[in-house]
């Protein structure tokens, strides 16, 4: 065993994995600031403190008459899903002008991938491993919704997802916490810019808090448990980015932990997130978590469920009142501490000064004509979600196409201009978006397109559709299918069972295949899926994801190669759902599968010995292999990785070690290559995964050019965090992966002293 005893605290150590660097937004605030806080703060009654602790949807709370009675009493902190720069004007002009205090409201959406100029879905711009791209598009959202009000958005949702039958898993930036970090930091600094006062930015809110993305059998809202060494090293790294960024907020999931929900954990809410991270924003709850408590057997009632929520340090309590109805009872019986009001009030204003809100709480009216789905941001769309669409498959070179090519384009999704756009999209316009047939159109021509949808929508089990298609066919050279998942088959409550195309989808691809044509699939869907019962159909594959606005233009252009593939995955694609959870992160057991050492299902010989076919670390049907590894994702060209050379075999701690390879393209046309950093920590006081994901690079290189790509590896990152939340160095022998993906690469090996 290692010797424990060298051990960096997370703040100091993890900084330079996960952390940012410059001023943030949500660094310590100004002397002045907090002076006008206190003084504030100190003007306020009980019930205008408990005011401001409180958030309502405006269409569930009541009429408009008593909205504006409950702001004018200055009753509520915030309001939500209240859209258009003039009635957010008229609403806070009664805040500030007619309540007591004057203090502004923070107008709340979901803004999730786009307000109205639509990107790929969360998981798809992870894909692109583009933080640049994806902290623009961030961007671009916050100015289309604060010009219509909005000045906070219920994103970004950075957890980790291993399990693609949970729905939400479109939302999340996939399994790694590395990958998800980087989405954290991007989209944070997207939403927020450099300082939160301009007036196209609005507040971010990291979610949900924390290990939401672990339930159970992938059923939304399900239990997690999630042991302490996995909660720091996995689940947390991502919020620690958000907090690093300047996150302004945070919100709290709906499941339990480990027995507590996570709206009543005093422990990862007050203890780790406030204290240990160091977080000054403020927490609010997701839409009724709070009195959702009642339900998971936690509280025995609304004003137990409040007490609980405030001991936790939920400062701001979602849609649901337990907060408004009960906090003042349980302060004047003792039951709740005046402190942890005070606490949480002082948060809710700081965020509400750093947004300008004081200063200046109105909106431009005339913004939003020269702000929303401009060229600009259409054009950037474009290029994210051509930089999120994956080419999993590509036999014998037939991406990309020539121009004029005779094409039948078939499939559900291949005219969908609403279903394009994904999950969480509620002020999407599918008139503003550009399907894949109107693409085909535009670039192509519709004397060389012939359409067939074949089925109207992807769970339709109809097959009149079919004689269409079969004349589709029978007139071109090439078949593209655009097959997938509806946009409501993804998201929250979405969960699947089984991750098969839908309907008709597998007979309809068949059918396609059965023709002699080659056969191009391209794949919409909000999570990894469909393709073990089909891909040995298609010729090529492109998975798209849910691509939004432009994905016409997006896939019309990689199918043509007017741009290259360059995306991988950010998640492990499973044979099937009994492989379910599968990650490449995963620890290695005692007895070890690999290519040699399991025997398949069908080449068991009858009445074999029960130990004729060893005892290894698999399943009989699927292997140990899963179908796509995670960080993989093919190019019109091809790349050779050669030359590892590390710039020491041994380093010490504080050390820094220089890990270098060559990177060749080896193929006829410009590419973009990810290159991927792993490493292996051997031997662990608490056992370690076979690898972690480190770093990554994005390089651009011409036919027949090489780059010799380095890294540097900080000894502070080869550490982990024990169960108690200190984070280790540990000495020991490590290997090293510059890889394409997660199960290919050159590997070196050093030792830490």
């Amino acid at each position: 065993m290692k010797f424990k005893g060298l051990i960096f605290f997370a703040f100091l150590s993890f900084f330079v994995f996960y952390g940012c660097s410059g001023e943030t937004t949500s660094g310590k605030s100004s002397g002045e600031m907090e002076q006008k806080i206190e003084a504030l703060l100190s003007e306020m009654t009980l019930d205008e403190k408990i005011g401001q602790m409180c958030q309502v949807d405006p269409g569930v709370f009541g009429t408009e008459e008593e909205v504006i009675e409950a702001v004018r009493k200055g009753q509520l902190g915030s309001l939500l899903n209240l859209i258009g720069a003039g009635k957010v004007n008229e609403i806070q002009r009664i805040a500030v002008e007619e309540s007591r205090l004057g203090i502004p409201l923070i107008i709340g959406r979901d803004v999730i991938h786009g307000y109205r100029t639509i990107f790929p879905i969360p998981l798809g711009m992870a894909a692109s491993w583009n933080e640049d791209l994806i902290r623009e598009a961030a961007s671009i959202a916050a100015k289309e919704a604060a010009s219509e009000g909005i000045n906070w958005t219920f994103a970004p949702m950075i957890d980790v997802s291993r399990d693609p039958r949970w729905g939400r898993i479109a939302e999340s930036g996939g399994e790694d916490p590395l990958l998800n970090a980087m989405i954290a930091r991007a989209m944070v600094q997207g939403f927020q810019g450099d300082d939160l006062a301009n007036p196209l930015t609005i507040a971010a809110c990291a979610k949900h808090y924390i290990g939401y993305g672990a339930a159970e059998g992938g059923r939304d809202y399900n239990t997690t448990m999630i042991p302490d060494i996995e909660l720091y090293n996995v689940y947390l790294p991502p919020y620690r980015a958000a907090v690093n960024a300047g996150v302004a907020t945070v919100m709290t999931a709906f499941n339990e932990i480990n027995g507590i929900p996570a709206s009543g954990h005093q422990r990862n809410v007050r203890g780790i997130l406030k204290k240990d991270l160091g977080f000054d924003g403020f927490v609010v709850s997701d839409w009724a978590s709070i009195q959702e408590m009642i339900d998971h057997g936690f509280a025995a009632d609304e004003k137990h469920a409040a007490q609980l929520g405030i001991a936790a340090g939920v400062d701001m309590e979602m849609s649901s009142r337990t907060y408004a109805n009960h906090l003042k009872a349980l302060v004047e019986e003792g039951k709740v501490k005046m402190e942890w009001i005070d606490d949480a009030v002082r948060r809710i204003l700081r965020v509400k000064f750093r947004l300008g809100l004081f200063d200046n709480p109105y909106v431009d009216e005339s913004l939003a004509d020269s702000v929303l789905v401009n060229p600009r941001h259409l054009e950037v769309a474009r290029k994210l979600a051509e930089e999120s669409i994956v080419l999993l498959k590509n036999k014998n070179e037939l991406l990309p196409l020539k121009k004029g090519t005779k094409v039948a384009l078939i499939g559900p999704m291949a005219d969908q201009p609403y279903e394009q756009l994904g999950t969480w999209i509620f002020d999407g316009n599918e008139n503003d978006s550009k399907s894949v047939l109107d693409a085909f159109y535009e670039y192509n021509g519709a004397n060389n397109t012939f359409f067939a949808e074949g089925l109207a929508y992807t769970r339709d089990k109809s097959t009149k559709g079919f004689r269409a298609v079969e004349r589709a066919i029978a007139q071109a050279d090439v078949v593209v299918a655009v097959v997938g998942e509806e946009a409501i088959l993804s998201g929250e409550a979405k969960s699947l069972a089984e991750l098969d195309f839908v309907g008709a989808q597998n007979q309809l691809l068949e059918l396609a295949a059965s023709k002699g044509k080659p056969l191009i699939m391209v794949v919409m869907s909000g999570r990894p899926g469909g393709l073990y019962k089909t891909r040995h159909l298609a010729d090529a594959i492109l998975y798209a994801w849910h691509p939004g606005t432009m994905a016409g233009p997006a896939i019309v252009n990689l199918i043509f190669g007017e741009a290259v593939p360059s995306a991988k995955l950010p998640v492990t694609f499973p044979k099937g759902e009994g492989q379910v959870p599968i990650y490449y992160a995963h620890k290695m057991s005692g007895r070890p599968a690999d290519s040699t050492s399991w025997t398949y299902i069908d080449d068991i010989p009858v009445k074999a010995v029960q130990h004729s076919l060893g005892n290894t670390n698999h399943t009989l049907d699927y292997g140990f292999k899963p179908l796509y590894p995670f960080g993989y994702g093919l190019s019109y060209t091809t790349f050779e990785y050669s030359d590892i050379s590390l710039s020491a075999k041994t380093i010490q701690i504080g050390d820094v070690i220089k890990v270098s390879a060559t990177i060749t393209n080896t193929g006829k046309r410009e590419g973009t290559e990810i290159v991927q950093l792993y490493v292996r920590d051997l031997v662990g006081s608490y056992t370690r995964p076979v690898r972690e994901l480190k770093d990554f690079k994005r390089i651009t290189l011409k036919p027949g050019e090489s780059e010799r790509v380095t890294f540097e590896l900080n000894s502070s990152q080869l550490g982990f965090y024990h169960p108690n939340g200190r984070y280790v160095i540990e000495p020991g022998d490590f290997h090293v992966w510059i890889a394409p993906n997660a199960a290919d690469g050159l590997m070196g090996k050093f030792r830490l002293e």
